[in-house]
């Protein structure tokens, strides 16, 4: 990956993954907008995106575990209750 802006992106895919992207980005642009990316523009809206915008899905995931988590324990801590003998 480039390094655009010397921020490096808090993920990261490995190369197949990231060729798999770039396709994905290829197709969708020319599909959807008739918008022909190269192999290194392709690569730079990649970098962008991971660099950018895939860190705010990151946290906003890393949240919603963080809450089923929670409410997992709560109903395991309240199921034990339930067997403590008198």
């Amino acid at each position: 990956m480039s390094r655009a802006k010397g921020k490096a992106p808090l993920l990261a895919l490995d190369s197949a993954q990231e060729q798999a992207a770039q396709q994905i980005l290829k197709r969708f642009l020319s599909e959807r907008f008739e918008l022909e990316l190269g192999s290194f523009e392709a690569q730079e809206l990649l970098d962008l995106f991971a660099r950018d915008i895939a860190p705010h899905f990151y946290n906003k995931a890393i949240l919603d575990v963080q809450a089923h988590l929670k409410d997992r324990f709560e109903s395991i801590e309240s199921d034990l209750w339930a067997l403590e003998k008198s």
